[in-house]
């Protein structure tokens, strides 16, 4: 590739990060131009965008799945009932209400996409702050914050943790093994920072009617047919990669998204258009013009550059190596959106490991599973980096990306900056429990 591209697509994404900093442009719509210029230029081929397809197809089919899944359950008036129940259980109190909100988003992040988890508690949230007569915008980004930590409970938690874990050839049993501890941890250290983050919430207090009670629920036979099919989605989270024609969880997600698109046509609830039309499109055109741009770094030869000189300066310090990748990752996480962070960094640790000879050349290429169990840290660090890393700024993660849009769909705009003051503190917090996680985990492997 020749020079003038590599300094192109450096100083083309640098602007894109700049425009969407600064609030200049849509965040969609800057990723969309910088890939433009990009092609008008020849650094960007017609090889890459598929390569990127390629890459980026579990994630998006995970996100599209549970979205699907979500927006098809809104009719029958489901998240009003369970707000309502919501809100009778925090009796009026903000410290309740932040706790209750970290029980609930932990147990939807162990079966569902994080960014799916917020689109599903996101109507709650907004009605249990008004009726507690508190700003939602602060809980709205708690919840992505503690998606993103939850996204590590499981291995379809977080479509990055995702792609980490499929490149280590973890099952759904050994990921819960190895990874979810680290996940329920990264959960804790949320808890203590509430009360200096959100300490508006944390102190309200306010009395609730005292013939609170919640609406019935609407359609309920297709309310059924809905529920079933996000149970067939989990189900197949759970068991379908052990099934003798195996089920990826993309997969999963597709047929969970194909039934309910399915019941609500069936039952004439609304059109099937109408469901696809509400979709966070903007979010999954931006992460798939980050996938892009990974695959446009890939090509400079820049991630291999970066696995000879993980191996110069740190050598065969696999631990070491480990809290390079948590740190490095992390920071990277912030600003480039999480998922195609990790798919370029599971090419970076390949090719240190193969540098180490801990593995063939073969395992730079897809499919590869055959690690030692030695290398199970650097991988768990960049997991960890990648998915806790995405907390710091309002585009590190997709979860991030949709709780902002829902803020501003409901009036309330966040800036960059304003992310920033909650999503800095956490991450740092999470980052330095994550190194204790992996020393850990490097003493017992």
């Amino acid at each position: 590739m020749p020079d003038y591209h590599i300094y192109s697509i450096c100083g083309v994404f640098a602007a894109v990060i700049a425009c969407i900093a600064f609030n200049l442009m849509d965040l969609a719509l800057a990723a969309l131009i910088g890939l433009c210029l990009l092609t008008l230029i020849g650094a960007v081929t017609n090889a890459d965008v598929l390569n990127a397809v390629l890459a980026s197809e579990g994630a998006l089919s995970l996100l599209f799945g549970g979205m699907v899944v979500a927006r098809v359950l809104a009719p029958t008036g489901m998240f009003e009932h369970v707000g309502t129940r919501f809100l009778i259980l925090t009796r009026g109190s903000g410290r309740r209400f932040l706790l209750l909100l970290t029980a609930l988003v932990s147990v939807v992040c162990a079966i569902l996409p994080n960014a799916t988890a917020v689109i599903l508690i996101a109507p709650i949230l907004i009605r249990v702050c008004r009726e507690l007569d508190v700003d939602f915008v602060g809980p709205l980004i708690l919840t992505a914050l503690l998606s993103n930590a939850a996204g590590l409970l499981t291995l379809v938690g977080d479509p990055a943790t995702f792609l980490v874990g499929q490149a280590m050839g973890l099952s759904f049993m050994d990921y819960l093994r190895t990874v979810s501890l680290g996940g329920v941890l990264a959960i804790v250290v949320i808890i203590p920072l509430m009360p200096l983050l959100f300490p508006a919430v944390w102190k309200s207090r306010r009395d609730l009617p005292a013939d609170l009670a919640p609406l019935p629920i609407k359609h309920k036979a297709f309310c059924a047919l809905s529920l079933a099919a996000l149970a067939v989605m989990v189900v197949l989270f759970l068991i379908g990669e052990a099934m003798p024609h195996p089920i990826v969880p993309p997969s999963a997600a597709i047929i969970g998204a194909s039934l309910a698109l399915l019941a609500i046509h069936t039952h004439k609830v609304e059109p099937v258009e109408a469901v696809l039309r509400d979709i966070d499109w903007k979010t999954l055109l931006f992460i798939f013009c980050m996938m892009c741009y990974v695959e446009i770094f890939t090509k400079t030869g820049l991630m291999s550059g970066l696995s000879r000189a993980l191996h110069a300066g740190i050598g065969d310090d696999i631990l070491l190596a480990s809290f390079a990748m948590l740190g490095a990752v992390g920071l990277v996480s912030g600003y480039l959106a999480n998922i195609p962070v990790v798919a370029a960094s599971i090419l970076l640790v390949k090719g240190y490991l193969v540098l180490l000879q801990m593995a063939p050349e073969e395992a730079l290429g897809v499919g590869f599973t055959d690690w030692p169990a030695a290398a199970v840290p650097i991988f768990v660090a960049m997991m960890f980096g990648g998915t806790l890393g995405g907390n710091a700024t309002l585009i590190g993660a997709s979860s991030n990306l949709v709780a902002v849009g829902v803020c501003a769909a409901q009036g309330r705009p966040v800036r960059f900056v304003t992310f920033l003051r909650y999503g800095v503190p956490v991450t740092l917090c999470q980052l330095g429990m994550s190194a204790v996680y992996i020393w850990a985990l490097s003493r017992l492997g």
